[in-house]
């Protein structure tokens, strides 16, 4: 995905280091992210989800708050409400850039600055924590012992994450005067609250509070047994997967008109990406799809490659005429599917006596239902009587001529 480094003015005058992560097809809507409580706007989490998005069309800004990764400013100044006003700021940064923001996403301490800042946002549509705290005061649980000489002395050093940080006693002061409940009732977004039931630095009970204290359209997704920064691939990556499949639901996410249709029996393929591979397939006036070629070999991977469209065309076909056989005969097939995969092998290793490569093309065919043996080895013998099965294994002639003009 591309990515732009950029800046803004926080809440105390100092500059923000961010990430702006676009995506490479059309600009269709806009998320901003708030990392976890002394991360930063580059842990993969914050990366993985930013890049899901991008790839769907919506563009992330994901920063560093004030004092932290790349943004100056001191930490120990900062507090809960300057972090909301962080976020605050960020937004007016995207609106200026024509981008607002129609999507929010928290992560932990984030998760809270989010649900806080909602509803100061008209451009907000949607909201998503991730293993928030319902109270932000939880955060003074990882301060251990050296509450008591913050309450005495004003700040004391506290290690997070194996890294010292000064707290000030304004810190935990502005936390615990926080009241998210009656801002999560009339935020008046839709809410997705993901949490890891064995989270063990903030409990899944926040996240049963956090629901509870919302309207509809509201939804709450387990993210199983993923630790509290979902330092995990596999987790991240399950994240963003449900965050942008959610979010579709509640951002205007339709993206540009296709081309006009091909007329009817003709198949058009037009360039959608003179940069790349992408193209445009319309079949006929009706139905309309995109071919591409994988991110390794130059394209941007938003549709089959043409052997893909090919190998689907076998299987479909296949499926077809197994199903159109077996429901003339009136057997109980439940459901047929088929694997499909394509292979340059020699020739001689299909047979043919040739010394060339050829195309190989592997049917595996599955059948569900109460089939008899029988039933069975008929059904994969109709196989072979697909239509594009015949015209793969016998020689085609393509013609081939320029247009006028």
């Amino acid at each position: 995905m591309p990515s732009e480094r950029v800046s803004f003015i926080g809440h105390s005058g100092e500059k923000l280091a961010a990430r702006l992560d676009l995506p490479e097809g059309p600009h269709l809507a806009t998320a901003l992210f708030a990392h976890c409580f002394t991360c930063s706007k580059d842990i993969p989490a914050a990366r993985r989800i930013a890049g899901r998005l991008a790839a769907m069309g919506v563009a992330v800004l994901r920063f560093d708050f004030t004092g932290l990764g790349h943004s100056e400013g001191e930490f120990a100044n900062t507090h809960f409400t300057s972090n909301v006003q962080d976020l605050n700021a960020a937004a007016d940064y995207l609106t200026e850039r024509g981008m607002a923001p129609s999507l929010l996403i928290g992560h932990s301490l984030g998760g809270a600055a989010v649900l806080r800042a909602a509803g100061e946002l008209e451009s907000v549509k949607a909201v998503v924590t991730l293993g928030a705290p319902f109270d932000p005061a939880h955060v003074t649980h990882n301060f251990g012992g050296a509450l008591e000489e913050i309450s005495e002395k004003g700040e004391a050093q506290v290690s997070l994450g194996g890294r010292p940080f000064k707290i000030r006693e304004s810190f935990v002061q502005d936390v615990e005067a926080q009241n998210l409940k009656p801002l999560i009732a009339n935020m008046k977004k839709a809410l997705l609250v993901m949490h890891a039931p064995l989270d063990d630095i903030v409990g899944i009970e926040n996240a049963s509070e956090i629901f509870l204290a919302a309207k509809h359209p509201k939804s709450f997704v387990t993210l199983d047994n993923a630790d509290h920064l979902i330092s995990r691939g596999e987790d991240a990556e399950y994240a963003a997967e449900v965050i942008s499949a959610w979010a579709a639901r509640y951002l205007d996410l339709a993206p540009p008109a296709p081309p006009i249709g091909a007329p009817e029996g003709v198949v058009r393929v037009s360039e959608a990406d003179a940069d790349g591979f992408l193209q445009d397939v319309n079949s006929g006036p009706f139905h309309h799809t995109l071919a591409d070629e994988p991110l390794a070999y130059g394209g941007t991977n938003k549709g089959m490659t043409p052997y893909g469209f090919l190998a689907s065309g076998l299987g479909a076909c296949t499926s077809m005429t197994i199903r159109m056989y077996a429901r003339r005969k009136g057997w109980k097939l439940d459901h047929v599917w088929v694997d499909v995969s394509h292979n340059k092998v020699h020739a001689q290793d299909a047979s043919t006596g040739s010394g060339d490569k050829i195309d190989s093309f592997k049917r595996v065919i599955h059948l569900e239902g109460t089939l008899t043996s029988d039933e069975r080895a008929r059904l994969l013998e109709i196989a072979d009587k697909c239509p594009v099965h015949r015209t793969l294994e016998k020689s085609s002639q393509v013609v081939t001529e320029l247009a006028p003009g």
